[in-house]
């Protein structure tokens, strides 16, 4: 529920209405089964997903991986850190570079929380997240959407030239590769040595996946849904949040501004939370270096802070980081479902070869529609 599903799920809903809400309930089945690889992964060894590419893959290879895996997750980085800076400028009315460093600040306290260990930071982070559901129930009741083309929406698959772009940010911001490399490490801190321990720690952590993903997955829809019915239905052209701000006071009332606001800025702190966190485990697994947690911020704030000193587009730098983010999916996706098969690491937590399969399936649809994608962009697809 991150700023870049904003962007994405707006431009969505208000230039295709309810028609892609399918790719959010795929990507969050693919999300779902691929998460669940990636916390069985870190159970059933005891190390994180970036430290078994380096064990167990040539050099070459491990830093190529690293590399996609930064990729990716500065593109995520500079996504919240941007729609967290958009939540403060559109609260406190005060310029994006004022907001950006307000923003820095309040992340850097969130991650001080780390000293009194993880739960204290999953605290905060379910709080900013209830914030963010609470704010779209209220943004869905008041736009009554048309039950029926949401329904038809979600289970009826619909793409074409013009939509494949937001569909693949949409896919990128929803299965997000940076977690599968954060969500291998931080499971670590429930590991038990005892092989029983691991198989329900390992269930544990699916049902949490469940739940969060279900969450996330619920609050998009509505996001697309709130844009659908509010923009797309009125024949309103949305090129900006801000302007997605501005018109949600006309259209539903002063209040609904506020709420989409405070969303935005819950959703920025939170992911950005989540991203400073896995770009640690990257780094420090793929290139075994010790790497500090506020170093780490430190030096994924100068990109967004350049973005908005320069006054660039931060709305389709948004969607563009969301797009980049399915790029690189396959190269965090192929070696995850490569790694969990085989019992040589696994031990009796290898995958079972159905499970393989439907992964495997996955990676190359993906694989397929990013050269989909490839061929839209360079003018080959019409």
């Amino acid at each position: 529920m991150d700023p870049g599903n904003w962007a994405t799920d707006i431009e969505g809903g208000a230039r295709f209405g309810y028609t892609l809400l399918w790719v959010l309930l795929s990507a969050n089945l693919m999300a779902l089964l691929l998460q669940h690889l990636s916390a069985k992964l870190g159970l059933a060894t005891g190390m994180s997903y970036p430290e078994l590419c380096r064990a167990n893959l040539s050099k070459p290879l491990t830093l190529f991986l690293w590399v996609t895996a930064e990729a990716a997750a500065i593109a995520t980085d500079l996504a919240e850190f941007l729609g967290a800076a958009l939540g403060f400028y559109l609260l406190l009315h005060i310029p994006m570079f004022p907001a950006a460093l307000i923003t820095a600040v309040a992340v850097f306290g969130i991650l001080a929380l780390y000293r009194y260990g993880y739960r204290a930071v999953e605290w905060v982070i379910m709080g900013l997240v209830a914030v963010i559901g609470l704010a779209y129930v209220f943004e869905v009741w008041l736009v009554q959407p048309d039950w029926r083309a949401v329904t038809e929406g979600a289970l009826v698959p619909r793409l074409n030239a013009d939509s494949l772009v937001i569909a693949m940010g949409m896919l990128g911001a929803t299965v997000m590769p940076h977690n599968l490399y954060l969500h291998s490490g931080v499971i670590l801190s429930r590991r038990r040595l005892n092989p029983e321990h691991t198989s329900s720690v390992t269930k544990a952590a699916m049902l949490d996946s469940v739940l969060a993903l279900n969450l996330a997955w619920l609050v998009n829809s509505a996001i697309v849904i709130m844009a659908a019915a509010a923009f797309y239905t009125q024949g309103l052209e949305i090129d900006s949040i801000e302007g997605a701000h501005a018109t949600l006071t006309p259209l539903l009332g002063g209040l609904s501004a506020v709420a989409f606001a405070v969303a935005l800025l819950a959703s920025g702190l939170s992911s950005s939370t989540t991203a400073t966190l896995a770009g640690q485990i990257i780094i420090e697994g793929f290139l075994n270096v010790k790497f500090g947690l506020f170093l780490r911020r430190l030096i994924t704030v100068i990109p967004a802070l350049v973005v908005i000193a320069m006054g660039l587009d931060a709305y389709w730098i948004l969607i563009l980081s969301q797009v980049s983010l399915s790029v690189q999916l396959p190269f965090a996706i192929v070696p995850l479902v490569w790694l969990t098969s085989r019992k040589s690491i696994m031990g009796e937590h290898a995958n079972h070869p159905a499970t393989t399969a439907v992964a495997s399936v996955i990676a190359a649809l993906i694989i397929g529609l990013n050269v989909l994608l490839l061929l839209r962009l360079t003018g080959l697809l019409e």
